[in-house]
């Protein structure tokens, strides 16, 4: 099983598709951090107290360079609601960026649970959806679809995966 799942996130490390952001992830007391692996990002966050969780983020954007995002997300009404807050920086031909944004995600049903978001900063606008799969043990998967559009640059949009380990 161990073998199978570093397998699976090596592979999905290394695919070369159209990058996306986070995706929305739900974190309880008993698993308060989260790491993700995607075609094109990286995350990490944790939980700092109930409502609140921050993280960082690497992006590797086809054509907008990488990208280092910063943010903070804020349970609004449970962990169904989200605010969103962040900074990013090293995009290319554009100053760093501020941006907030909303996330909502329905309760999950037999392990899958659906989400969309929206972030809005000085220089892009992003939205995702997608769904968050559930194996076993912390383990799961998502499947997304995110539309990027910097103020100067090349929109991106397309179809993401990810493998995420919550501990």
């Amino acid at each position: 099983m161990k073998k199978s799942i570093i397998l699976c996130s090596m592979f999905t490390m290394f695919i070369a598709v159209t990058a996306f952001a986070a995706p929305v992830t739900t974190l309880s007391s008993d698993r308060g951090i989260a790491v993700s692996v995607g075609t094109k990002e990286t995350y990490i966050e944790g939980k700092i107290n109930p409502k609140t969780t921050i993280g960082y983020e690497y992006l590797d954007r086809d054509t907008n360079g990488h990208q280092n995002d910063f943010y903070a997300k804020y349970n609004l009404a449970g962990s169904n609601i989200q605010a969103i807050g962040g900074y990013r920086n090293h995009m290319h031909n554009q100053s760093d960026s501020l941006y907030g944004g909303l996330a909502v995600s329905a309760p999950s049903i037999l392990g899958f649970q659906p989400y969309a978001s929206y972030v809005k900063g000085s220089n892009f606008g992003e939205a995702q959806i997608g769904v968050n799969f559930s194996i076993a043990m912390g383990v799961g998967v998502n499947v997304n679809y995110h539309n990027y559009v910097p103020d100067n640059g090349s929109t991106e949009h397309g179809l993401g995966a990810g493998v995420t380990f919550k501990f």
